[in-house]
């Protein structure tokens, strides 16, 4: 037998019948996360329930030398979670208690498969909820979040998931559980917990995550405001940073994302408008009344034609619906899309937006358009290039220009992703930005968690390269290279 079919006749000895997957259709299903532009079909999908089953399935992994995807609720946009066409996608969405909310810590302990919004609804009653927001938080995961470190609309103000992480339980690669951090904002020694935040799966899996609540803000007021271009909103946000004034959120979406968005929840944005901020303050009352003045001026005196304040929560809902929604509405307007991930300065806004324009209308005859929707406040950019992959040559067009944004983002000191991740897609950009030194210094972090490299393989680093392996060191043939699913460098 192959490894693999080793593992899967393990599996069925540890697992209930339902939660080990072969069938080649329901494979299927799993092929893709998000980024859906990349597809393989994995060999082997289980499911465990508890942490006891998830660690005993990464133990044989180990002991045969069989390479693992975890995946959560297949939400990301990197291709992070992308399967292995000869390994085993362990899949957490069934580990889904919260099992604390804790008011007087400011603390919950959930399971990685419990739905990001679901923290907000539990400590809502305590006067508290969670703070890092992606758009997808209807149906993201905490332990995909934990990998990613995902931010979202609110991550100006709040940070990432990484600052609101001070705990986790996780299996190493080696199929031991481990605890890193726990209830306090800060341990002694290295910070191994982040580490792991972001890590993308490659360090290990995580099945319990301690997160901060924060407590709900006295007042909040949701403001929208239509400009002419993105340019006169960009001003905008640049004023009011400089204002001193840092909003939970300031969100942009350009024409072509307002265009999307109104076709799939109509969320009645100003007609006519180049691009539209959605400006959130919160705090006390006193001190967002103050703010709200400023940013109301600081709007029109950048040529805002149109500033709308929410008056009760229904509004507010339908402002953020709109934004919200941006990612999966761009497909009322285009058959494919592939959604981009950078930074940027702030300041560097009106002339970045400018080129990816230019890259569209550089594309020829392949249709390829840009939607821009993004986190002004931070200079985070999510660029959705739209084509249609049924027209010839359009699909690789939309990559190049996909490429293309990414080197924008770089040439102008920023990075090739902001809470996306690196996953698949991106690990070719990281030579671009940092050197060889820096990255098989990177790569020994790596290998001291998983030497083996059988943890969510071929991500983050643009070569599967093998710890201690080099030529001249090498006692051996590694097991995956045998395989012929790594290489050695």
């Amino acid at each position: 037998m192959t490894p693999l079919e080793q593992l899967t006749a393990s599996a069925r000895d540890l697992l209930p019948p339902e939660a080990v997957i072969t069938d080649a259709a329901r494979l299927r299903t799993y092929e893709c996360d998000g980024l859906a532009h990349y597809r393989v079909t994995p060999g082997l999908v289980v499911i465990p329930r508890d942490k006891h089953q998830l660690a005993a399935i990464v133990r044989c992994c180990a002991e045969l030398g069989v390479p693992y995807v975890a995946r959560g609720a297949g939400t990301g946009l990197s291709g992070g979670a992308l399967p292995h066409a000869e390994g085993v996608l362990v899949v957490t969405s069934k580990m889904r208690t919260i099992r604390e909310v804790r008011p007087e810590d400011q603390r919950a302990v959930v399971e990685p498969g419990v739905i990001n919004l679901d923290v907000t609804r539990a400590a809502t009653p305590y006067g508290y909820y969670y703070a890092p927001d992606p758009s997808s938080q209807l149906v993201c995961s905490i332990g995909g979040n934990v990998a990613e470190n995902s931010g979202g609309a609110h991550c100006l103000k709040y940070g990432f998931t990484t600052n609101h992480v001070t705990g986790v339980e996780m299996v190493t690669p080696d199929g031991d559980l481990v605890r890193l951090g726990g209830d306090a904002p800060d341990t002694p020694g290295y910070d191994l917990l982040g580490a792991v935040v972001g890590s993308e799966g490659t360090l290990g899996v995580v099945t319990e995550v301690t997160v901060r609540l924060t407590r709900l803000p006295e007042h909040v007021v949701t403001v929208l405001a239509g400009f002419d271009s993105t340019d006169r909103a960009g001003g905008a946000v640049s004023a009011i940073i400089a204002a001193g004034i840092v909003p939970a959120a300031i969100e942009m979406m350009d024409a072509l994302a307002i265009e999307a968005a109104e076709a799939a929840v109509q969320c009645h944005y100003p007609p006519g408008a180049g691009a539209v901020l959605v400006i959130e303050l919160d705090g006390s009352r006193a001190e967002v009344e103050a703010e709200y003045d400023d940013v109301v001026r600081l709007c029109r005196g950048n040529d805002a034609f149109e500033v709308r304040t929410a008056t009760d929560a229904a509004e507010r809902a339908l402002i953020w619906k709109g934004r919200k929604s941006a990612f999966a509405a761009v497909g009322r307007i285009s058959p494919d899309y592939i959604v981009q991930d950078g930074v940027i300065p702030r300041t560097a806004l009106p002339e970045v937006l400018r080129r990816i324009a230019e890259l569209a209308e550089s594309s020829g005859e392949s249709g390829v358009r840009v939607a821009n929707v993004f986190h002004a406040g931070d200079g985070n950019l999510h660029p959705l290039v739209l084509f249609d992959d049924t027209v010839h040559g359009a699909g690789e067009a939309a990559e190049e220009v996909s490429r293309a944004i990414l080197d924008l983002c770089i040439e102008h000191g920023g990075s090739i992703t902001g809470e996306h991740g690196v996953g698949a897609d991106k690990a070719a950009h990281m030579p671009k930005m940092f050197g060889p030194d820096d990255l098989d210094t990177m790569q020994l972090v790596r290998c001291a968690f998983d030497p083996a490299h059988v943890s969510n393989p071929g991500k983050v680093f643009p070569t599967p390269r093998l710890c201690g392996e080099a030529p001249g060191r090498r006692k051996g043939a590694h097991p995956l290279q045998e395989a012929g699913l790594a290489e050695v460098f």
